[in-house]
């Protein structure tokens, strides 16, 4: 492929490792970093040798993709500018805080021909690459995100937070109208929602019941989904598959048998896989693998279970 002129805006805890990945993968030449904070652009530029920006605007005729890695608050403004001038842009996951905005987005890179890629990460983890020649039609699907506290992501709900990721791949994986949605959550350590349990309800007849807490004492990301010939696991931190179908035994009159086997997946880089997923459709002009459209469909499920929490949330709760 051509080689791209490549920046990162945005190079606080997940955006210098952006860097690292334009910096190092081919089709991609790394040209500059931006950040408000000086010093930690100049750092993060000086150790892989390239330009420093302060202000992210310096680089809109410079490159022809980036990276946006900025609070959430920030991605409609600096995306936009971008994909306008018809740079390719990954934004990380939620692809803007309102509807209207990611709506306004995805319009503006299809005017423009823009690759508009959004950073659902976990669409990358090899357990769920691997539910591709396994995955029919779910009928039932249970999925438990939790983790330590972490002020880093506590500027947004626990749902738009890491919830999000769920809800982003059960709307991939059950490809059926979203018709119900039920919703209930707390705050426990921030004045936002801290932990929180939906139920999506399909027009297939599918059912997700989807729980994410940030108030665990350690990670857990799994996810368990049952479809008419297999049950099937999902450990997203451990890179495990699990398969159950039923044998042709019986294990109780009139009840078969299940068979089991279990995938282990090498840990991998999903950050690496994402990026050079982005730059594979910029080369070959395709839609990517979680387009804008997707990050908005992820979204507006997102902030309407936020809608209902904050129905149900407790007083003085928001």
């Amino acid at each position: 492929m051509d080689t791209l002129k490549t920046a990162v805006i945005g190079v606080g805890y997940l955006g210098k490792f952006h860097a690292e990945k334009y910096a190092a993968l081919p089709g991609s030449t790394l040209i500059g970093v931006a950040d408000a904070d000086a010093e930690t652009a100049q750092a993060i530029a000086d150790k892989h040798g390239v330009a420093a920006y302060a202000d992210y605007r310096e680089l809109l005729d410079k490159v022809d993709a980036v990276s946006i890695v900025v609070p959430t608050q920030l991605h409609y403004d600096v995306a936009k500018e971008f994909l306008s001038r018809g740079v390719h842009v990954l934004l990380e996951k939620p692809i803007t805080a309102t509807v209207d905005q990611a709506s306004e987005l995805v319009a503006i890179a299809a005017e423009h021909g823009a690759v508009f890629q959004v950073g659902h990460l976990e669409r990358f983890n090899p357990a769920i690459l691997a539910l591709e020649d396994i995955l029919k039609q779910p009928l039932f699907i249970e999925s438990d995100r939790v983790a330590p506290f972490n002020p880093r992501g506590a500027d947004v709900s626990v749902v738009l937070d890491l919830m999000i990721h769920d809800i982003d791949i059960i709307l991939d994986i059950v490809g059926s109208p979203l018709e119900r949605i039920d919703a209930n959550g707390v705050p426990v350590l921030s004045q936002d929602i801290d932990i929180a349990n939906a139920r999506l309800q399909f027009a297939n007849g599918c059912v997700a019941n989807v729980t994410a807490s940030r108030v665990g004492l350690k990670s857990e990301r799994k996810m368990r989904l049952f479809q008419h010939d297999a049950y099937i696991s999902i450990d997203y931190q451990n890179k495990k598959l699990g398969v159950h179908r039923k044998g042709s035994g019986e294990m109780y009159p009139g009840i078969a048998e299940i068979d089991s086997e279990e995938l282990v997946f090498e840990q991998g880089d999903a950050l690496k896989a994402e990026i050079e997923a982005f730059l594979k459709a910029i080369a070959e002009g395709t839609e990517p693998v979680v387009s804008g459209a997707d990050g908005l469909r992820a979204l507006e499920t997102a902030l309407e279970i936020t809608h209902l929490l904050g129905q149900s949330a407790p007083t003085g709760a928001r």
